[in-house]
């Protein structure tokens, strides 16, 4: 697998389970309503850990611009790869 589609792969899917367990709880006519922040912090966590279980192997799991641009600024990648690898992670 290429290393910005895992990047774009593993934003996507922190993203959507993410997004998802905060959308549980906090619409209502849905089996989580009103669960409390402690589901909404454990999906989180859970959405962390598949998008940097998914991205680890191919492309060092980013997932966040902060962390490419860190890397880049400590020389870690070029700047090309940093720009396709921060493009991925809006993409996904």
């Amino acid at each position: 697998m290429n290393a910005f589609v895992a990047e774009l792969l593993g934003t996507f899917l922190l993203v959507l389970f993410g997004n998802g367990v905060v959308a549980n709880v906090v619409l209502s006519r849905t089996k989580g309503n009103n669960a409390g922040w402690i589901v909404i912090t454990a999906g989180w966590g859970l959405a962390v850990f598949i998008g940097a279980f998914c991205s680890k192997e191919y492309s060092g799991a980013h997932l966040n611009p902060a962390i490419t641009v860190a890397a880049l600024a400590a020389g870690q990648m070029g700047v090309m790869k940093a720009i396709a690898f921060i493009v991925s992670q809006m993409i996904g």
